[in-house]
């Protein structure tokens, strides 16, 4: 018997390699060459970079309100503000100066870039088309008399000098909260090509 190129629904259901395919209706038919993608993970020099530093991209974070993580203007990447969160649980909570040291703050705006840089990457797909940091803004939850923030916001900019090299335009402001009790965020803006 000759093999058809294409597969019917009866087919697709009759093999474990196809359950994890959506089902398409029964007048549906697929090429062959639809039925099983293959996906094909490259990393890009900016994620060598990071993963000599032993650390990779992770997923892009779900927001937590009514925005989007990332939105593309022009040439330009725009973060929302990441938290520091890794796998949907945020990492801390407290201020500066009070609950939370600059050391351990740094650390947490070392997670909001990872963030930023999913987010970048789930709206450009491959990070070495950023041809610059252009801009990190950093806010710290500050007890009232904690004056370190562009320290604790090093942690983020650091991380992206290594990630992309260059310079960029930051500020780091003391804030008296932020959202789910975090101590750091970070949103950033990029040039892409």
């Amino acid at each position: 018997m000759p093999q058809s190129k294409f597969l019917t629904h009866g087919d697709r259901m009759a093999g474990s390699l196809f359950r994890s395919c959506p089902v398409p209706t029964p007048t549906t038919w697929l090429p062959i060459s639809s039925a099983h993608k293959v996906k094909r993970y490259i990393m890009s020099a900016v994620e060598d970079r990071l993963a000599e530093l032993g650390l990779s991209v992770p997923e892009v974070s779900a927001p937590v309100a009514a925005y989007v993580p990332a939105v593309i203007s022009g040439q330009y990447v725009y973060t929302s503000g990441q938290l520091p969160m890794v796998s949907g649980a945020l990492q801390a909570t407290g201020r500066l100066g009070a609950e939370i040291e600059v050391d351990e703050g740094a650390s947490l705006a070392q997670i909001c870039a990872l963030n930023a840089i999913a987010a970048v990457k789930s709206v450009i797909g491959d990070l070495d088309r950023v041809v610059q940091v252009v801009r990190v803004t950093g806010f710290v939850a500050s007890a009232s008399d904690f004056t370190s923030q562009p320290a604790v916001i090093n942690g983020a900019s650091n991380l992206l000098g290594t990630a992309f090299g260059g310079a960029h335009s930051r500020s780091a402001v003391g804030v008296a909260q932020l959202p789910l009790g975090a101590p750091v965020e970070i949103d950033m803006i990029v040039e892409f090509k």
